[in-house]
């Protein structure tokens, strides 16, 4: 017996080791295989694979297209997606992963927006499925048309660094009024990108809409650059809320029209214990400002209130080259409204030009050089 029991074990760790080399054969045969998607009841087995296709089709409403996919996976859209009307929390469009690149190759996702406008927003009236894309993923995003989102667009939160770019939102349908929107703007609350995470750059993109074209809620080394926001309330950071970060913001190359303000930070008047530092505005490009240049306001949500003292902002500057704004008549250049004590530092805007319309107040902040108004 005892004999037997000394070659059992040799025995069971081969049988073992060959079951675990077995098993190990299975997984990468399965991930070097191509997925395709043209129903949700292809998703599961899709997603298995490194490589994931997805050809036209239409979500259910209701339904949601959420793909969870492996470390390295190359997700390449051939066709248009739409994604049927049906009031619904949402979101429309969930994408989870490390290291993933996705090409949408030009195509679309359309969600339907005109269903579910009412001039009303998220949160109001009728319920949207909000936001229609959410982005857990690290990587790269390229080349994809999104038309149409009941609420706001890309709400991204990467695990680690991610590259959107070649992005194009197209919400111009919502500037009109509808049956159900009592004369103003169908399209409402339908920001371009909501960040709330790290390691971020928006490149090369074009967003039309009626809200933010990027609000940054939270996070550190955001990048927006090269890009094209019409018809919205332009670039913001904010609103930051309570025990919020946000620092090593890089804003540069922009073309902004028609827009409410160009670039904006805005503070809740009753957040606590956040900051706001190293912002940097360069080479941006803005015209038709229908309410305000550049507006940094802590009394948010009122509009140039009583500003709060719970955020604090520092290192806002413009570097070269030169950001050119132009406003409306009715308009102000710049309007600053900080709590007492709040915005801190030496801010350097030697490299802000701003025309037209007239000066806005500078409020409990001395601390802007190279700018007047």
């Amino acid at each position: 017996m005892p004999r037997f029991g000394l070659m059992a074990t040799p025995i069971r760790s081969m049988l073992s080791t060959l079951a675990i080399l077995s098993l190990a054969g299975i997984a990468s045969a399965a991930e070097a295989c191509t997925g395709t998607i043209s129903s949700l009841a292809d998703v599961a087995a899709a997603v298995a694979c490194t490589t994931v296709n997805i050809n036209g089709f239409t979500v259910p409403g209701g339904s949601g297209l959420t793909l969870n996919l492996a470390a390295g996976t190359t997700v390449n859209l051939n066709g248009d997606v739409l994604f049927g009307n049906k009031s619904w929390a949402g979101p429309l469009f969930t994408i989870i992963g490390s290291g993933i690149t996705f090409n949408g190759n030009n195509h679309k996702f359309d969600g339907g927006g005109p269903f579910y406008w009412d001039g009303l927003g998220i949160g109001n009236g009728i319920q949207k499925p909000d936001p229609m894309m959410t982005i857990r993923m690290s990587g790269t995003f390229e080349n994809l048309h999104v038309v149409n989102s009941p609420g706001r667009v890309f709400a991204v939160s990467n695990p680690a660094p991610i590259v959107l770019t070649g992005l194009n939102v197209d919400n111009s349908q919502g500037d009109l009024a509808n049956s159900k929107s009592n004369g103003v703007a169908a399209g409402h609350n339908t920001d371009g990108f909501d960040v709330a995470s790290n390691d971020v750059t928006i490149q090369n993109s074009v967003v039309k809409n009626q809200d933010d074209c990027l609000a940054i809620n939270r996070g550190t080394n955001i990048v927006f650059k090269g890009n094209t926001c019409s018809g919205g309330h332009g670039i913001s950071i904010g609103s930051i809320s309570s025990g919020v970060t946000v620092s090593g913001v890089v804003i540069s190359g922009n073309t902004i029209t028609n827009n409410d303000q160009a670039l904006r930070i805005k503070t809740d008047a009753t957040a606590t214990g956040s900051t706001v530092s190293n912002v940097t505005y360069s080479g941006n490009t803005a015209t038709g400002l229908r309410r305000f240049g550049i507006i940094i306001d802590q009394s948010y949500p009122a509009t140039i209130g009583t500003p709060g003292t719970g955020v604090k902002l520092s290192g806002v500057n413009f570097i070269a080259p030169v950001t050119t704004i132009s406003v409306a008549s009715t308009a102000e250049r710049v309007a600053v409204n900080c709590g007492s004590g709040s915005c801190t530092g030496a801010w350097n805007w030697a490299n802000l030009k701003v025309s037209g319309g007239k000066a806005g107040a500078i409020t409990n902040f001395g601390g802007i050089t190279g700018f007047t108004q």
